[in-house]
């Protein structure tokens, strides 16, 4: 029985400071987001876990570092990079950009999955990329991984395993270091019983900064 869980990385100053990072920013954890890292890895270092897959960005592999130093085969696949926010990555959000992502992320909701923040990248063209990733996890020999991305990455990447299309991924919430845990079934679909969950963490790490 193939089993993954997916969580997103810990917290960076960039979280912190709502300044915006996407897949251009490549940021390291803040010292909340280390601490939720071992939190994380306290509770599951017993999983005996035969992979660990991360984006291409620094902040996945620090989160998830306690499982890929206890000698865990690790993995790096760009296409669970965060989206691609454009001329907004790397700044703090104005009153027009944040308006802008409100607008454009209402229109997902629509359907109106083309819309694209800041000249960044559009749902349509995440969902592509993180097609390739569902598509392969049925075929990897390992039963039990671990997979690290990034907030509206991962609302995607939960949104197209459950089955569901990609413009209803606002459906979903991400919190640093929340986990998701799917099964893969007889028929090809993954079941979720864990959503979110960040029970490996105290009140006051239990953040859902951005």
């Amino acid at each position: 029985m193939k089993t993954i869980y997916i969580i997103r990385h810990g917290q960076t100053d960039f979280n912190l400071k709502g300044i915006v990072q996407g897949s251009g920013v490549d940021s390291s954890l803040n010292d909340t987001g280390r601490t939720q890292g071992r939190l994380l890895f306290e509770k599951y270092e017993g999983v005996p876990f035969q992979v660990v897959l991360t984006s291409g960005l620094k902040r996945t592999w620090e989160t998830v570092s306690g499982f890929i130093e206890a000698g865990i085969p690790w993995e790096r696949h760009p296409e669970i990079n965060e989206m691609s926010w454009g001329t907004h990555e790397g700044k703090k959000g104005t009153e027009a950009s944040i308006e802008e992502y409100r607008k454009i992320k209402n229109g997902w909701g629509l359907g109106e999955i083309d819309g694209r923040i800041g000249g960044g990248e559009s749902a349509r063209e995440m969902g592509v990329r993180l097609q390739r990733f569902i598509d392969h996890l049925p075929e990897r020999e390992e039963d039990l991984i671990l997979v690290c991305s990034h907030g509206r990455a991962m609302c995607g990447l939960v949104t197209m395993m459950m089955g569901r299309p990609i413009d209803r991924m606002n459906e979903l919430t991400h919190s640093n270091t929340g986990l998701w845990r799917a099964t893969l079934q007889d028929d090809g679909t993954w079941l979720f019983d864990l959503q979110n969950d960040r029970t490996h963490l105290p009140a006051e790490l239990n953040t859902g900064k951005w």
